[in-house]
């Protein structure tokens, strides 16, 4: 197996809506995630015709709120992903933590601080930090008063957001992202745009205005950090679920080609290569629409052109299946990008179909589509994790996915793809996106909190946080050491502040 390349980001990755807390602490104003029920059936109580981001905590719970707390513990946080060796450390910042409404003028000075001292810790344990500007977070006021990223004043909102955070940054962070999985709004618009049923979530028209805004919205970030420092490196973020057809039916290859292509492809399509694709009218027309539906103009479509992004960074969980004939209709719960069941292929405890083979398609079909750096910004298993009684967890199941996939990653440097870095989803356990649960852990540090909130919120080392420190000092997968012995742990976890 390849040695990874030199200066390969080796880190992990979380989102200030899932782990910061202090939802209300600092000047910080209330976002989308702050309304997201917890449970299960979180997507399907904002899928409700009359939901309206109404904070009822007589009737649900709210996860987000609390996060696991590391707006207090950033500092210990931190330096157990130094002992781990990180080389850099994906987050997001909490735009309603700089705007609290969102359509200020000036920002949040305190917000801004909090944000600097992250950053600064993170450097000087020599920590590279890669920031997303927009995952899943949108102030609250900007869906409820504008109706979220369908309407066009959000492009001028989140320029003002882009710029105060670069400015007040660029000489201390190089790499960024401008929105979390652009394309998840295909299936689940609310996280992404803060559109609901009772916004026009169920309007594709909206969702594709709502795309534009935010592809106009990027360009206009790329401008201002290419402005402002040379040097600074900004990319898209998508969710890619790499696409099979089910067979070898021609029917069913055209329509995983396709499928590919609105899914996968439509929103970098235009982010990278700064063009609407030559497909987009067909896609449009699946829905009733022409791009003449859009608002847009010249000069935007002249903005996309000028300013790409500067490399792709994408999450790569799950694989999927296409099958149009009526063949079978057996799917998989889990898969977030639908499909049938692969049955090549066996699923996490949340249904998601464990694919490392797809993540090497996964790099050669971006590369070879862009011929642009990647950066695997997202990838890890979502499972239920048993600690013993000194909160120990044995998590070999974690540590196969982790390996299987960072072969992949291997193989596909070997096929000559450009790879940046590998930061896994969920580097400490939070609560999970989809289900605002706890027990949905994907971290290397387990975080003593449960699904209602109780816990001590002590971090205890997995058996994982030990092999990931060795796939980091390796720089790959070819340990010099083995750890199969259960280390001592400090029970006590470490208080910084």
């Amino acid at each position: 197996m390849s040695t990874f390349p030199k200066g390969f980001l080796w880190g992990g990755a979380t989102a200030a809506n899932q782990l910061e807390g202090g939802y209300q602490e600092g000047g910080r104003g209330l976002s989308i995630a702050d309304a997201l029920p917890g449970g299960k059936d979180r997507f399907k109580i904002v899928a409700q015709p009359d939901f309206d981001w109404t904070i009822d905590e007589d009737k649900y719970t709210y996860p987000n709120h609390l996060g696991i707390d590391f707006y207090h513990h950033y500092k210990e946080d931190i330096a157990l992903f130094a002992e781990m060796g990180f080389k850099c450390y994906r987050f997001s910042i909490a735009w309603s933590r700089i705007f609290p409404n969102g359509d200020e003028t000036q920002p949040n000075e305190e917000g801004l601080k909090f944000y600097d001292d992250v950053i600064n810790e993170c450097l000087a344990h020599e920590i590279e930090p890669v920031i997303t500007i927009s995952h899943y977070e949108l102030p609250l006021n900007l869906a409820k008063k504008y109706g979220g990223w369908k309407n066009h004043y959000l492009i001028e909102f989140y320029e003002t957001f882009a710029r105060t955070v670069l400015t007040r940054y660029a000489d201390r962070v190089k790499y960024w992202m401008t929105f979390n999985e652009i394309n998840s709004a295909a299936h689940f618009p609310v996280m992404g745009q803060g559109l609901v049923p009772s916004t026009g979530a169920n309007d594709k028209q909206n969702v594709f205005q709502a795309w534009h805004n935010q592809f106009v919205a990027s360009a206009k970030a790329v401008k201002v950090a290419h402005e402002l420092k040379q040097g600074l490196q900004v990319g898209c973020m998508i969710l890619y679920a790499t696409s099979y057809s089910y067979d070898a039916n021609p029917v069913n290859q055209l329509a995983n080609l396709q499928d590919n292509q609105e899914l996968n492809f439509f929103c970098s399509d235009v982010q990278v290569r700064g063009a609407y694709p030559a497909y987009t009218d067909r896609v449009l027309a699946k829905y009733g629409l022409k791009f003449d539906d859009l608002e847009t103009n010249d000069g935007e479509l002249a903005l996309l052109k000028q300013y790409p992004v500067d490399y792709i960074g994408f999450s790569y969980y799950m694989s999927s299946a296409v099958e149009t004939t009526g063949k079978t209709n057996e799917t998989v719960n889990g898969n977030l990008m639908g499909g049938v069941k692969n049955p090549f292929l066996q699923a996490s405890d949340w249904g998601w179909q464990i694919d490392p083979t797809g993540l090497r398609i996964a790099l050669n079909e971006l590369y070879d589509r862009y011929q642009k750096p990647l950066f695997v910004v997202e990838n890890g298993l979502g499972a239920i994790d048993k600690p013993d009684k000194d909160f120990y967890v044995e998590d070999d199941y974690r540590i196969d996915y982790l390996k299987q996939h960072i072969k992949a990653m291997a193989g596909a440097i070997d096929d000559g793809v450009d790879l940046m870095g590998y930061t896994p989803w969920g580097c400490i356990d939070l609560v999970s996106a989809s289900t605002g649960e706890m027990s949905k852990r994907y971290g290397f540090i387990y975080v003593d909190l449960d699904d209602e909130g109780h816990g001590t919120m002590k971090r205890y080392r997995k058996k994982s946080f030990y092999w990931y420190k060795d796939v980091i000092d390796n720089n790959g997968l070819e340990p010099k050491k083995s750890k199969e012995d259960k280390p001592k742990l400090d029970l006590t976890a470490l208080d910084l502040d």
